[in-house]
């Protein structure tokens, strides 16, 4: 072989090992630090939505009038959807309801907000039916917990944060009773600093991390597995929460995830309530944290519980998708979102 001739193949050669290089840190880089649109927080006089797109609002009214005026009470203006309180068997109406008055409020560009009556079950079905055109036109955030933790999956993978927090059947007649829900609540809405601090647990994981902060409820997340609303855990730290659910309904999930190579790239996970876990007839024999920390054992990202959120009064509202900053000790952990 001639000098010039391998003069001229390795000089290829260093050429398309660079490209590849440079391609592969791109896209790594598109994975772990993709910026998401951040819908404007509201302002007094914006207007925000309620809307059902889950479970039947059955004998739901003075929790809905309560939303409405704890909104106006903020200085908001409020339009309720059509077909809230319809009724198809063990939905807020037919999905092509529930769908139409979730579509109404993402085209309209002066609704600024989409809030979800309840949870329940039912937003997969109208995940398929969604345009989100118009959203990426004029963001608004859109909020609730649970069931809607299928929006929030979407959302995140459309490019926008969201928020995780009450809804309006959460309120109580006492609205003391859940003061810290509401007023993170508002601080979110309206892009007030949030920042927590979290009891310390003997299951916490020591360690520090950072990453746009994904998740919800974990069902919802499970069987989301293999769709287009699944999440890239690339980079990102997960929130968990439950409830009602076996010992071994949870470990199953986790196991699943697992295999599925979800926690491959995951940077921390905070753990919420895990609430009116079913007892069986054969006993599980750990803690529900310490059945996490089984199932995780293999990773060596931080692990945080304890955090107020989930289907417990006091549930403090998350920024979906945005970029927090995770330290965990076994006396206290932070959870701090960026600005």
């Amino acid at each position: 072989m001639s000098k010039n001739r391998l003069i001229i193949m390795l000089c290829c050669a260093v050429f398309f090992f660079g490209k590849s290089m440079v391609s592969a840190q791109g896209n790594a880089a598109s994975k772990t630090e993709k910026t998401l649109i951040r819908p404007p927080y509201l302002k007094v006089g914006d207007t925000i939505a309620i809307v059902a797109p889950s479970g039947i609002l059955k004998n739901r009214n003075r929790e809905v009038e309560q939303a409405k005026s704890l909104l106006k009470d903020w200085g908001l203006k409020v339009v309720v959807g059509d077909n809230v309180f319809s009724k198809d068997n063990h939905f807020a109406g037919t999905d092509e309801e529930r769908c139409e008055d979730f579509q109404k409020a993402l085209d309209n560009p002066n609704i600024k907000a989409i809030w979800s009556a309840r949870g329940g079950y039912g937003t997969v079905r109208i995940l398929d039916k969604l345009d989100y055109t118009r959203f990426k036109e004029s963001p608004k955030w859109i909020i609730g917990y649970s069931d809607i933790t299928a929006l929030h999956n979407q959302v995140h993978n459309k490019g926008a944060e969201s928020i995780h927090a009450l809804m309006g059947v959460s309120l109580t007649e006492d609205l003391e009773d859940i003061k810290e829900s509401i007023s993170t609540f508002k601080a979110a809405i309206f892009g007030e600093p949030l920042a927590y601090t979290l009891e310390g647990s003997k299951y916490n994981r020591e360690g520090s991390s950072s990453g746009q902060l994904v998740g919800g409820n974990l069902t919802i997340l499970h069987t989301m597995l293999g769709s287009t609303t699944s999440l890239d855990m690339e980079g990102k730290i997960l929130f968990i929460e439950e409830i009602g659910e076996y010992a071994y309904h949870i470990d199953r999930m986790l196991q699943s995830l697992k295999r599925a190579g979800y926690f491959d790239g995951c940077k921390g996970v905070v753990v919420g309530d895990m609430s009116r876990i079913r007892k069986n007839t054969t006993p599980w024999g750990k803690p529900i944290q310490q059945l996490i920390l089984d199932a995780l054992e293999e990773y060596d990202f931080p692990i945080a519980f304890k955090m107020p959120a989930g289907h417990e009064d006091d549930n403090r509202a998350l920024i979906l998708g945005r970029t927090v900053v995770l330290k965990v000790g076994k006396k206290v952990s932070t959870v701090i979102f960026e600005k």
